[in-house]
């Protein structure tokens, strides 16, 4: 709940300066959620009746979404100075997102953001395109504009079907850095579109020590880049280069702590609705990361309910709880403004 009172102050704090009345925007909560047993496995085949969720501690009358939603999904990956390292890695996993997380049934768009936030690839069922675009990436700027990015990806997911399960996957840093949008709007507009976050996260001081060396390919400005769709085609150069001459880990490292006074924006948003965070370091624990994220995303039940009308701009606390199975676990979402 920590994660939740301090989304709740910044929100709150922010919105007594500006003045600004929210009104309600949720007629219908959406709860994904998540049970399993003591071992952390996943628990399948639970009905409605098996499922209690409490709004302000008040059970409510459930949905379960008994099909098989397809999802919208939306990956932001971080390009900014300090990114290489890790977009290094991201070069072959977009099968594995389009795949494993989105589905078989479900598509896939890409954005990037460091200073400025692009749209790399619209939506699309094909992994090809989507890997292209990936192995397409290079850093930019020195600033990670976090909120703006997660802000254009619930821009993306509000304009898809109702019908589709929204889902926003970023690969960044927990902490923003000189975002234009605010905390408490993105956090509406998350409540708005009932997407899910999942964080996959890194430390920026560790992940220089795991690249790999950089090629002539790396150093080529975006016009001049290999520009063939199928990405199983493109060549990967051997042309090495000597160590690339980035700015020393300790100044990264001290970057880092600068930023230690901003909010855990992945804590707070995966939290707040219902998704996780998970850290990876090496090649092969992102792409174990994106195989949770997906497993989890598609092992959730899809809890509905429709709230009472009560004080507009109230926070209301949701739990899950698995009637007359305490060695059960449910995770759901924290809760949603009234």
């Amino acid at each position: 709940m920590r994660a939740l009172a301090l989304l709740m102050l910044f929100a709150s704090g922010a919105a007594a300066q500006s003045e600004t009345t929210f009104q309600s925007t949720v007629p219908l909560v959406l709860a994904p959620t998540t049970v399993t047993d003591s071992k952390g496995r996943y628990i399948d085949g639970l009905t409605a009746e098996d499922l209690i969720l409490y709004d302000n501690n008040v059970p409510q009358r459930i949905q379960l979404d008994w099909e098989i939603s397809a999802i919208s999904l939306v990956v932001a990956v971080q390009t900014s100075t300090n990114s290489t390292p890790v977009i290094d890695k991201l070069g072959r996993t977009g099968i594995l997102l389009s795949n494993l997380l989105a589905g078989g049934a479900g598509e896939t768009a890409m954005l990037s953001f460091d200073k400025e936030v692009k749209v790399r690839q619209d939506f699309t069922r094909d992994p090809d395109p989507l890997t292209h675009s990936l192995r397409m990436l290079r850093p930019g700027a020195a600033d990670a504009h976090t909120l703006d990015a997660v802000e254009e990806g619930l821009r993306l997911l509000e304009k898809r079907p109702p019908s589709q399960r929204r889902v926003l996957l970023v690969i960044g840093e927990k902490r923003d850095a000189g975002s234009q949008a605010k905390l408490e709007e993105v956090a509406r507009h998350v409540e708005r579109v009932n997407a899910t976050i999942y964080w996959l996260t890194y430390s920026p001081f560790l992940q220089p020590f795991t690249a790999k060396p950089r090629t002539m390919e790396d150093l080529k400005p975006e016009a001049e880049r290999i520009k063939k769709r199928q990405c199983l085609q493109c060549p990967d150069p051997d042309d090495r280069l000597a160590p690339d001459q980035r700015p020393t880990n300790l100044l990264e490292g001290l970057a880092a702590l600068g930023k230690l006074h901003q909010p855990d924006l992945a804590d707070l948003f995966a939290k707040v609705t219902g998704g996780r965070t998970l850290n990876f370091l090496k090649k092969n624990a992102l792409e174990e990361a994106i195989q949770l994220a997906g497993e989890e995303a598609h092992r959730q039940y899809l809890v509905t309910f429709q709230p009472t009308r009560g004080e507009p701009d109230q926070f209301h606390a949701l739990r899950v709880e698995v009637r007359n199975r305490p060695e059960l676990k449910a995770k759901t979402r924290e809760g949603y403004w009234n």
